[in-house]
């Protein structure tokens, strides 16, 4: 398992890339905006020590912050087709 907050079950190798993949979405997102950590955490209403998390991909962070993170910046989350 991966540093940062404990879960309760083993994520697999996918689903972690999937994970640290869409926190660097959401950083690329608020770095083209020009925006800092804590305008986010400020826009998002949340501590910023959760948009760093967020941005580093860490497993147990809230799929709302991170969802919420993307969003604030217009980056769109859809679920591929299988």
């Amino acid at each position: 398992m991966t540093q940062g907050k404990r879960i309760s079950t083993d994520i697999g190798d996918d689903a972690l890339q999937s994970i640290r993949a869409l926190g660097a979405a959401a950083k690329a997102a608020r770095l083209a905006a020009g925006e800092g950590q804590a305008a986010a955490a400020a826009r998002l209403g949340v501590h910023v020590q959760t948009i760093g998390r967020v941005e580093a991909g860490e497993p147990g962070v809230s799929i709302g912050h991170m969802v919420g993170l993307l969003a604030l910046y217009g980056v769109a989350v859809r679920p591929q087709e299988r």
